[in-house]
């Protein structure tokens, strides 16, 4: 690499309009893709670049870096991790949204992490239900912070946590992501109110925007999300490997589903205790299945 090449990722990418952020400059450039670049790939926000600063506030990309992936929804390369972000009242918790959330971002290979948000205004019954569901997820195998982006709780440890990545928040309208990205990275966001109740403003946008924060540090924001089906992303054989509980066990046959075969250890270690009856259930509901035997196992209605 010549001498005079630097190194930047692609901050922002609105239309034809590219912004890209070198970090020995710590400062945000036009970003113009030479030919040969602008022939052979698409930029996306999120790629890791190479060029040449042209001028004060220009940028000229001569190479794309290989990716590691790309997501779709919203169109970010490279991404590290992916920050699912929850309440567990104001609005009430959709666990089997963040169960269809964590399967699918498995299936297309991204670590998550759990976020609720807003626990500054939990009643004494949320608290109970935020400990409940907490042990749920942990016992998974799921990392679970706890945040409020109006105090400031937590938000440091969330920053620690992301340090060095490039992420991007999910999850339903109104649990707070554009409070969180203001929380995370001191800028205040003009269409705050709006896009968290009503997904107007922000989210109508077509571009995408990675925002700085700390040290290599990037956090994006996803549309809300009102639901999402695993199975519009992998075949219904799939989805059992995307419950890491379940890849603790050993059943006799390797292709077990884990529903009434012979010798099945996920299904005794439900019936222990081991597993909880909810993200069973979850299981299940994704598959379209339902099984009678569940209630002598677990009770009907659990939180």
């Amino acid at each position: 690499m010549a001498k005079d090449l630097k190194e930047g990722i692609i901050s922002e990418r609105a239309g034809q309009k590219l912004g890209v952020y070198l970090p020995d400059e710590k400062k945000i450039y036009r970003a113009i893709p030479l030919g040969k670049v602008r022939k052979k790939t698409k930029i996306y926000a999120g790629d890791r670049v190479r060029g040449r600063i042209v001028d004060p506030q220009t940028f000229a990309v001569e190479e794309i870096l290989d990716r590691k992936n790309l997501l779709v929804r919203p169109p970010v390369a490279n991404v590290d991790r992916v920050v699912i972000v929850q309440t567990i009242e104001h609005p009430p918790f959709q666990h089997f949204l963040l169960d269809n959330l964590l399967v699918v971002y498995d299936h297309l290979g991204l670590d998550t992490v759990i976020v609720f948000n807003k626990i500054d205004l939990l009643s004494e019954e949320g608290k109970k239900k935020l400990q409940y569901w907490e042990e749920i997820y942990k016992s998974a195998g799921y990392d679970v912070l706890k945040v409020s982006a109006h105090t400031g709780e937590g938000i440091n440890k969330l920053k620690d946590y992301l340090k060095g990545q490039v992420c991007i928040l999910a999850g339903p309208s109104g649990v707070g992501k554009s409070s969180l990205l203001s929380a995370l990275t001191g800028l205040k966001l003009k269409t705050q109110e709006v896009s968290e109740k009503t997904e107007r403003g922000r989210h109508t946008t077509t571009g995408v925007k990675l925002i700085p924060f700390g040290e290599n540090s990037f956090v994006g924001d996803t549309p809300g999300f009102s639901k999402v089906e695993a199975l519009q992303f992998m075949k219904e054989d799939e989805v059992r490997l995307h419950f890491p509980e379940f890849l603790r066990y050993k059943c006799k046959f390797s292709d077990c589903r884990h529903l009434n075969e012979e010798g099945c250890e996920v299904k005794q270690a439900l019936k222990r205790g081991e597993i909880s009856c909810e993200r069973y259930k979850s299981y299940l509901k994704m598959l379209h299945l339902y099984a009678d035997w569940l209630k002598e196992y677990c009770k009907e209605g659990e939180n």
